[in-house]
Parts: C-alpha cells; structure tokens; sequence
C-alpha cells in the first residue's frame, strides 16, 4: 500500500516538511509562510537549559494542533513508543497506521526528527526522507515489531492527518497572532520542565552560553531551525500586508523586524563564535522579539 504524490520539503524543521508535505497531497493551496505562520510554528522558539538538540521537538504540540485545524488539516496523535514499551503496544500502533494509510490517510512518526509514513509493504512501513543528505537517524523503512532502522534510540510519536475545512483567512490570522503572543506571555503553558519558550529560550541560551555550550552540535541546531521559522515569519507578515490593507503598513514592519531576529539567529548559530560575541547578539535578539511581540499586539487591534 502506498501513496501516491506525496512528498515532505527538505525544511529544516522537519515537522513543517511533514505538514507541508500532507497539506499539498491533499491539494490545500497553503505558501510556505501560511503553513508555518498559520499554524503558529514561525514564533515557536524553544530552547533547554543546555542548548540541546531537542528544543524544536520536546514542547507541548496542543496550540499547533488547534491552529493546524484552521488550516483544514486534523493531526490525529495515535501514540507514543520508547524502547521499554510491550511488543503488543508496537503492534498495535502498527496496526492503527495501516489502517489510516489504508484510508489514504497519510501518516508521520517524530523519533529522532519527523517522516512522513506514506505506505507500507512486506515487513516494513515506508518513510519519507526530510533532507537529501541522507541520515541514519531519518531511515527510508521501518521494519515491523522490530524498528531495527532506530536501533536503541527510541522514543517514537505517530500521528495520522485528515483532511477538514479550512478557515477563513482573517480567522487563521488572528488565531495564530494570538498564539505567537501567547507564547510570551504565558510559556509555562506549551513547555515542558528544563525548556523555555518565548523570552526564556533567550534567558536558556544565554545561560547556555556561559556555562560553555555555545559551540555544541545543540547550538547549531537550534540557530538554524529557529531561524528559518523567523525568516517564515517575515514572509508571514508580508502576506498579511497583502491579504489585509489596513494592517499593511504595520505588517510590513513586522516583516522587516521578523528578518533582522532570522538573520542574527542565524548568526548564533555559528559554533565559533566567541562566546562573548554571541551573549551580546542573544541579548539583543530577546529585546528585539519582545518588542516584535508588543507590535503584534498593536496588529491584532487592527484585525477585525
């Protein structure tokens, strides 16, 4: 069993490849900058106590999912499996992705990043691979009841996607405006304990920084994968300037403000940095997306 014409984006986030992906098999004509402002990923920045490579994937998915509905698209959580887990609860799981690929529902799993499921055959189910340059942690199978293809790192999330009816732009705007200030203001909310979201993502990296984990593989990652969300929030807030004459002027400078955060993310995320060089750039980056967060606000009285 396989689906056709599905592919996942080589994003760097590589859950929005996976959402990309599905959305354009089910033929929802979403840009780039809709899928990640619309669902609120482009002002998710997340960032552990010591800049670990995880902080893009451990927070608390229920805000994305609701936005995720806005843009006609159901992310249906069939469960989690880790390395302690029973065999009949793997193969259950199995089971419940067969069945939703059999309905042409197409799937993903997040274990060491995000693939898209998009069939299966003989022992094993097939994934789509998010970067050319090919991974041993984003293999091409997963070979049933054993998961060989993971070896002993596994601590793997499916989901399932459906197809729903999409809101009306305005309304997807203003939903993920509020989110992206929500984020800020209230980020005990969508994250998990030795995580920051919002401003302290700053405060984490900073610390980060100092303790001497500015130039780990967990640094570079995080620069990259949240400076691509910024660079999709700029694109975000042009389109809205497009979409929305009254908000345009404002739009526009969010736009410009979303792509000096990019760039010096970005600029972090260079593992030889100095570190001196580096807090001074954080720093400057908190205040700047506090002060994009307060614009947002302004926005949002301009949305009716």
């Amino acid at each position: 069993m396989k689906l056709e014409n599905i592919k996942q984006p080589p994003f760097n986030v590589s859950l929005m490849g996976v959402i990309k992906g599905v959305l354009d098999y089910y033929g929802t004509k979403v840009s780039d900058a809709m899928a990640y402002g619309g669902s609120g990923h482009a002002f998710l920045i997340n960032v552990h106590e010591v800049i670990c490579p995880s902080g893009p994937y451990v927070w608390k998915y229920d805000g994305f999912i609701r936005l995720l509905r806005n843009l006609g698209l159901d992310m249906v959580d069939l469960g989690f499996i880790h390395a302690g887990s029973k065999p009949e609860e793997r193969e259950k799981l199995e089971q419940c992705v067969r069945q939703h690929l059999d309905q042409k529902d197409p799937c993903s799993v997040a274990n060491m990043d995000n693939q898209i499921v998009y069939g299966y055959e003989g022992n094993h189910m097939m994934l789509a691979q998010p970067w050319p340059c090919v991974t041993d942690i984003t293999p091409l199978t997963l070979t049933f009841g054993s998961w060989i293809e993971f070896g002993k790192e596994i601590h793997a999330n499916f989901f399932a996607y459906k197809k729903t009816a999409s809101a009306a732009s305005t309304k997807v705007i203003r939903d993920s405006l509020e989110f992206a200030v929500d984020l800020f203001d209230d980020p005990g909310k969508h994250s998990v304990p030795k995580y920051g979201i919002g401003a302290l993502a700053y405060d984490n990296w900073l610390q980060g920084v100092q303790n001497g984990h500015g130039s780990t593989h967990g640094n570079w990652w995080n620069g990259t994968v949240w400076s691509e969300c910024r660079s999709r929030a700029a694109d975000y807030f042009a389109e809205i300037a497009d979409r929305i004459p009254a908000c345009a002027a404002a739009a526009r400078e969010l736009s410009a403000a979303y792509r000096k955060i990019a760039a010096g993310l970005e600029q972090i995320s260079d593992k030889n940095m100095k570190p001196d060089e580096k807090i001074k750039v954080i720093r400057d980056l908190k205040d700047r997306e506090l002060q994009a967060v307060n614009s947002i606000k302004g926005l949002l009285k301009l949305i009716s």
